[in-house]
Order: C-alpha cells, then sequence, then structure tokens
C-alpha cells in the first residue's frame, strides 16, 4: 500500500508529517530572507548544495505575473499597459521603476501577487514531502517578514551584509547609481529589524569562504534539530 496523505497543520509554522508504514515523518521548513543584494542567492545554494530543497520566491512570483494569469490581468488593471513589453509581458525594469519610489503602488503590488505566491510555495511543500518526508525544504523571500509570512515556518534565516558594501554590490550588478541602490534598499525594511526576527544569521561581508562556513554551520544545526525531534511512531 502506498502511503501519501499529508497530515496539515492549522499552523503552517507548525511542522507538517508525512504518513507511512514506518510512522510520521517529519520536514523542517526554512525561511530564508534578507535585504536586496545582501547575498540570498549565493547561501541558496550552498543549502541547494548540501542536499536542502530550495526554492526562490521571486521565481514564483515571476510565474505568477506571466500572460494569461490573474496577477498579470489585475497588475494591467492597477498599473495600466505603459508597464507592457512589446510582446505583452509585463516589462519588471518597468513595474520596478513605479513601485519602488511609491509606497502606495508597491503595497498594491504586493497585494496582488503574494495570495498567489502563498498558494505556490503551499503546493511546492506538498511536493517536497511527497518526495522525502524527513527534507529540509528552503523558501528564499525578501519580505517574508514585511509580509508576516515569516510565521509559515519553522526557522528564520537572515542574511545581511556591511550597508555600504550592500550599495557597491547593487550598483556593480543593476548598474544603478548609488541613489537608484539607496532607494531600493530604503524599500525595505533595514537589516537590523530583519535580524530580530532571526533564529539564525548570516554575515556574507567577507566573502564566499567565510560565508560558505557559517552555511555549513547552520545546516549542521538544522539537521541536528531534525534528529533532535521524534517521528511520530505508529
Amino acid at each position: 500500500m502506498i502511503w501519501s496523505m499529508i497530515w496539515r497543520q492549522t499552523d503552517f509554522r507548525q511542522t507538517d508529517y508525512l504518513f507511512t508504514p514506518r510512522g510520521y515523518l517529519r520536514m523542517l521548513k526554512i525561511g530564508l530572507t534578507g535585504g536586496i543584494a545582501t547575498g540570498k542567492s549565493y547561501v541558496l545554494s550552498v543549502l541547494s548544495e548540501l542536499g536542502c530543497e530550495v526554492i526562490d520566491a521571486d521565481s514564483m512570483a515571476h510565474r505568477a505575473i506571466e500572460p494569461g494569469r490573474p496577477a498579470y490581468f489585475d497588475i494591467i488593471d492597477h498599473f495600466g499597459r505603459d508597464i507592457l513589453n512589446e510582446d505583452g509581458s509585463i516589462n519588471r525594469a518597468a513595474l520596478g521603476a513605479v513601485v519602488f519610489t511609491n509606497k502606495s503602488a508597491r503595497e498594491r503590488l504586493n497585494e496582488i501577487v503574494h495570495p498567489r505566491v502563498y498558494e505556490a510555495q503551499v503546493e511546492w511543500f506538498d511536493q517536497v514531502a511527497l518526495r522525502d518526508a524527513a527534507a529540509i525544504a528552503v523558501v528564499d523571500a525578501a519580505l517574508m517578514i514585511e509580509t508576516g509570512s515569516y510565521r509559515r515556518f519553522d526557522k528564520v534565516i537572515v542574511v545581511y551584509c556591511d550597508p555600504e558594501l550592500q550599495i557597491r554590490r547593487l550598483t556593480e550588478r543593476n548598474g544603478f547609481t548609488r541613489e537608484q541602490a539607496q532607494a531600493r534598499i530604503s524599500a525595505q525594511m533595514p537589516s537590523e529589524e530583519k535580524l530580530k526576527y532571526a533564529d539564525y544569521s548570516i554575515d556574507t561581508s567577507n566573502g564566499f569562504e567565510d560565508t560558505r562556513r557559517q552555511v555549513e554551520k547552520i545546516y549542521e544545526e538544522l539537521r541536528a534539530l531534525q534528529a533532535a525531534t521524534p517521528s511520530l511512531p505508529l
């Protein structure tokens, strides 16, 4: 008999279990967050290399606004057709230029996109649990603290770096002026505020090797946490 029934707690921050012939097996849900250009993508890549199941919420958001999807039409209704490319797709740079300088516009965009991203995350967690009930599943989402979605996770990792380094990374990576980079950083919650919500933190200021050591240490702690939490026997 194949067992594939997932029992989901009412609170997403409580752990899901997969019911199998061996009992209920545990999956850890980890939220990874931090400001723009702080190094989250590198941290996520190391966690994936170490064996975690990972996904970037930005990729979910990009899919949510593809032509033909509900969020696509909601965005056009609110922001107009000036943000479209010639092929009808949404020009994310044009949309970003609007929302990063207008708080109410940014909040409206989040209201449109975030519920669709949440639905996609629920489906992804279910798929991961079916593949590996003892997985460490990591979602990289820049705004999980601002939106309150951090509560859905068992643990939260906050990535940060020196503020001047953050500006330099953003100007070099995206070709922004210092003022443009600062505007995008200021549009998000400051790192020092995000760190108040962290179960673990990673400072990427000192390069890849130092960052990797921090990630590996946290990964081992997560594995130990998972092993110390008993499964539910049949």
